[in-house]
């Protein structure tokens, strides 16, 4: 019997439901991060790979969806130099390539705090070359060699919403930059939680240190604008909806905290996401689950182990009154496939140790006309259960209609410490209207996926 193209060897095939893979592609050992999709006049698509680890971004042509080309790998800063350079986040819009910038995570990309990296936002033009961006500036966030700029949203027009570190706040906070002028971005307006403004507060009563600051309020994003309203996934701090109408003047809305019972003590991001969905008075919130590759193996192994995880999922949140968001629905476990050599996702690979298993990234479509907008499906990169597809036509019942888990890498592209086996993850997807599933992994490269019906 033949092993799929895309096995990494006989009897490491990942495992797939309801779907088919079109494509993989290695990336030239670059592990990509947030992708967005670009589609010429010409009717030429292109995809911008952000980099996990790296000082810049993957280019491909993807026009053939079949048999994708890598453009070129294109360098943002000296990585020499620049030894914690992340460039994680990437938006196309308006002919505009926004790329994040930001500081890596020792834990998970191998680099020490003290490592130098820039932060901010570069603005490239894609009109005159898709393949050869012109950038046309580079604002910065304020902090030197901090967090920078994380999920962010742009979708066309002056105004791009950040999630970004700033002087005098904890953490990230929701950030405005007018980019009418692309070659000079301006910040226009700002919001934040009370508890983030630390020059409003004494020295030593805020938190210090990366998990610490989990349970803290903080933008994870993006901030994701619709009809004026912005919903941000929060951390701590939950769901929030703030009125941007008015971008120098943000207002809170409403908001709703889901930790606890949800999230909490080894997790990722407490609230990562919150997708509103289009003509429809629901949207789907998310808690980070976590890659099992980026724990600390004396934590599993150690009698300090924290024991039972708080669960991480994805709620389905009536937003019909903005001041009263309202859990509705949970979605369902992620299907366990048939000769899956573990009970569960929670205790895969840690040797019985239970996991903050959960989501991590969903599909943004972002008013963009060449992503796919279906606000009865959603698509999420469960991290080692990997791509899950939703039927979310009813948000009371909701249900699982495909999957595919990716192979198990054989190498690292990185040195990070693991606790256990590498498994197969997915990081983050992003879907076209042609109905082609782009989806990047840990440690390994894109594959290129397509749903059977």
């Amino acid at each position: 019997m033949t092993i799929p193209f895309y096995a990494k060897s006989p009897g490491n095939e990942g495992y797939i439901k309801n779907m088919k893979v079109v494509a993989f592609h290695d990336l030239g050992g670059v592990m990509a991060f947030q992708m967005a999709l670009y589609k010429t006049a010409g009717g030429k698509y292109y995809l911008y790979c952000g980099s996990f680890k790296g000082a810049g971004y993957n280019i491909l042509d993807v026009t053939d969806p079949a048999d994708p080309r890598l453009v070129k790998f294109f360098e943002v800063c000296d990585p020499k130099i620049y030894v914690a350079q992340s460039t994680p986040k990437v938006q196309v819009a308006d002919d505009l390539l926004l790329v994040a910038l930001g500081g890596g995570i020792p834990y998970l990309h191998g680099v020490a705090y003290e490592d130098k990296n820039i932060g901010g936002l570069m603005v490239f033009s894609l009109k005159e070359d898709p393949e050869n961006p012109k950038l046309l500036s580079h604002w910065e966030t304020g902090v030197q060699d901090g967090m920078g700029v994380h999920r962010f949203m742009y979708n066309g027009g002056r105004y791009a919403h950040l999630s970004s570190d700033c002087p005098g706040y904890i953490g990230q906070i929701y950030r405005i930059l007018d980019i009418g002028d692309p070659e000079h971005p301006v910040e226009v307006g700002r919001w934040w939680m009370p508890e983030q403004f630390s020059d409003g507060m004494e020295a030593g009563t805020y938190p210090v240190g990366h998990h610490d600051e989990k349970d803290w309020p903080q933008l994870h994003g993006p901030p994701y604008v619709q009809d004026g309203i912005a919903y941000c996934g929060y951390w701590a701090g939950g769901g929030v909806l703030v009125d941007v109408s008015d971008v120098t003047r943000p207002k809170k809305l409403g908001q709703l905290k889901m930790m606890p019972p949800f999230s909490g003590k080894l997790a990722g991001a407490r609230c990562h996401t919150f997708l509103p969905l289009r003509g429809r008075p629901f949207g789907v919130l998310t808690n980070e689950g976590e890659r099992f590759a980026s724990w600390n193996k004396e934590v599993i192994e150690s009698s300090a182990n924290p024991g039972a995880q708080p669960m991480n999922n994805l709620h389905m949140i009536d937003v019909g009154n903005p001041a009263d968001p309202t859990l509705v629905a949970e979605f369902p476990y992620p299907e366990i496939p048939a000769g899956y050599p573990y009970p569960n996702f929670n205790t895969a690979g840690l040797n019985g140790t239970q996991g903050p298993f959960g989501p991590h990234n969903i599909h943004e479509p972002m008013e963009k006309p060449w992503l796919e907008d279906n606000p009865n499906r959603l698509y999420c990169c469960y991290f080692h259960a990997g791509m899950r597809v939703y039927d979310i036509s009813d948000p009371y019942y909701i249900k699982e209609i495909a999957y595919f888990m990716p192979p198990n890498p054989e190498h690292k592209y990185f040195e990070v410490p693991m606790p256990g086996p590498l498994l197969g993850t997915a990081e983050d997807c992003i879907v076209d209207d042609r109905g082609y599933i782009y989806m990047d992994t840990y440690h390994d490269g894109l594959y290129i996926l397509r749903l059977l019906a």
